[in-house]
C-alpha cells in the first residue's frame, strides 16, 4: 500500500474543513459602520440618516469641483498675465470673486444640509 505525503493529507483535511464550516470564511469579515448621526430607532430612520451622509457626500463634490474650478481660472488667468493678455489687477480680483464664490458656496451648501 502506498503511503501519502502528509501534505496531501493535510490538504485533503483543510478542503473538507471548509466544506463542512462555509461560516469560517464569513467571520473576517468587516461590519459596516452606522452613518454619523448614529443608527436610529427604525429602518426608516437608519436610512434617511444614510441619506444625509450620502447629500453630504454630494455637497463636498460640488464645493470641491467649485475649488478646482477657481484654481483653473486662477491659473489661466495667471498664464494670461505672462503672454501679455491681462494684468495683476485682473487676477487679482479673479482670485477675490472666486473666494467669495467658494465662501457663499460653502454656507449655502451649509444650510442646506441643515434641512435634511
Amino acid at each position: 500500500m502506498l503511503k501519502k505525503p502528509p501534505s496531501r493529507i493535510f490538504a485533503i483535511l483543510a478542503c473538507t474543513a471548509a466544506i463542512l464550516n462555509p461560516c469560517a470564511a464569513w467571520a473576517v469579515l468587516p461590519t459596516s459602520d452606522d452613518p454619523t448621526r448614529g443608527a436610529g430607532s427604525s429602518i426608516l430612520e437608519t436610512l434617511q440618516n444614510y441619506g444625509f451622509d450620502i447629500v453630504m457626500l454630494l455637497a463636498l463634490l460640488v464645493i470641491s469641483s467649485m475649488f478646482v474650478g477657481v484654481c483653473y481660472h486662477a491659473y489661466t488667468r495667471y498664464s494670461e498675465i505672462h503672454a501679455g493678455r491681462a494684468t495683476w489687477g485682473q487676477f487679482g480680483l479673479s482670485v477675490a470673486v472666486g473666494a467669495a464664490l467658494l465662501v457663499v458656496g460653502i454656507w449655502l451648501l451649509t444650510k442646506a444640509t441643515g434641512v435634511l
